[in-house]
């Protein structure tokens, strides 16, 4: 029967766990919990192939407890019971370990049958996810685990265990590997920290290569081949989708160029160029804003003439977008104006109107038609004093000028038009 490259060469021990030492190393934490065998419940979060599986099985072993798993997507209440059936037939010496791969799948319902029995010691769960089990796991369940977080495996980690792969397939087929300088290296680039998907690249290249001699040329052509896009972690539901969106907007905030076009990049070889336009025209008014107003339209027509164009061209225009508004000044004292509105507009305050301000179908019934309105324009610079706000709302400060050039001109035009008065 097929076994996968990585299921053969998974790791056996916590040593051989690669680009986890955060958590993994002599000292950290969870090496630690396990070392004791005191294992509390907890949560294995991360994305895929950075050795959550793996790590649950090595806990199963190295404290001799018995080992059941199951996936969220496939599984239901009724295999939990069943398991629980199980423990009241026979009883583990040690202990019953749960895995429970993507608990996300569950909904509340399921996620609460398992309570009772980690409660009462009988079973002890290990779930994992590639969500933030902060949206996606009950709080009656994050409040009886330890959170862990599995990291991206880097290129580096994951270029030994690619060397690793290698030498055992070697020995396997009784050949020797011979890569092109770089196409290892490549594959250990573009999985994306996924080791599960760099094995199955090196398994498909020995799979399908040709030897010559004895000798197996891995060419860099062929490296691309089985890598290609497929590693890029983008999903458009999931968090990582939100994270590049979070750093894009970020790193523009930041005015950092260099940071923009990486994670503007990235979305647009997941394909997700709709998301990165959107984003992109919410920067130009939320971070560069007032600062330099201009760049709204400018940004505006980035992106539309990338849907016209689509990928490839459309980097052309959305790049000019990132980079403008990454080295432009910046302001939010728009915005944030109106969200300081809204929250008074929300608790009820403004009602009303001042006089002046209502339309003049007001007077309908009163037959009154001066309603004390001084109109702008025909005075001086175009302002005259009068009350603006709600009666409950005179003297509140929304606005605040920010600190940039154009900003400032106007606050100097202004403070100078009504010393005036």
């Amino acid at each position: 029967m097929y076994q996968p490259l990585a299921d053969i060469l998974r790791p056996q021990s916590l040593d051989e766990v690669y680009g986890q030492d955060h958590i993994l190393s002599e000292g950290a934490i969870l090496r630690r919990l396990i070392d004791s065998g005191k294992i509390p419940n907890m949560i294995f979060y991360g994305p895929s192939g950075t050795g959550k599986t793996t790590v649950a099985n090595i806990i199963a072993k190295q404290t001799n407890r018995t080992l059941y798993k199951l996936n969220a997507t496939t599984a239901s209440t009724a295999d939990i019971k069943e398991i629980v059936a199980q423990l009241d037939t026979f009883m583990a010496p040690n202990g019953v370990l749960l895995y429970l791969d993507e608990i996300q799948s569950f909904n509340k319902k399921q996620q609460q049958s398992l309570l009772e029995h980690i409660e009462n010691g009988k079973i002890t769960l290990i779930a994992s996810t590639t969500e933030n089990p902060y949206f996606y796991v009950f709080n009656a369940i994050l409040s009886r685990s330890t959170v862990f977080e599995f990291k991206q495996i880097s290129a580096d980690a994951v270029l030994k265990a690619i060397h690793r792969a290698v030498s055992y397939l070697e020995d396997r087929y009784s050949i020797k590997a011979m890569p092109e300088e770089t196409a290892l290296e490549y594959i250990a680039g573009s999985c994306g920290g996924d080791l599960r998907k760099a094995m199955n690249a090196v398994e498909v290249l020995f799979s399908a290569g040709r030897a010559n001699d004895g000798c197996l040329t891995i060419t860099l052509e062929d490296a691309k081949a089985v890598s290609q896009k497929s590693a890029l972690r983008a999903d458009r539901d999931g968090d990582n989708h939100y994270d590049l969106l979070s750093a894009l907007q970020k790193s523009i905030r930041g005015s950092d160029p260099d940071a923009a076009c990486h994670y503007l990049a990235r979305l647009l070889e997941a394909g997700q160029m709709t998301s990165a336009c959107r984003r992109l025209m919410v920067i130009a008014a939320e971070d560069v804003g007032l600062a330099y107003p201009q760049v709204i339209p400018v940004v505006n027509a980035c992106v539309d003439m990338a849907l016209k164009l689509g990928m490839p061209e459309a980097r052309i225009p959305l790049g000019d977008a990132a980079v403008l508004m990454a080295t432009s000044p910046k302001s939010n004292s728009g915005h944030i104006a109106l969200d300081a509105a809204l929250e008074d507009v929300r608790q009820g305050k403004g009602r009303g109107f001042p006089r002046q301000l209502q339309n003049m179908h007001a007077d309908t019934y009163t037959m009154e038609r001066d309603q004390g309105y001084l109109y702008p324009h025909n005075y001086p610079n175009h302002w005259i004093n009068q009350q603006y706000l709600p009666d409950d709302l005179v003297g509140a400060q929304y606005y605040t000028y920010g600190q940039n050039k154009l900003e400032q001109a106007a606050k100097q035009y202004w403070d100078l038009v009504k010393k005036s008065e």
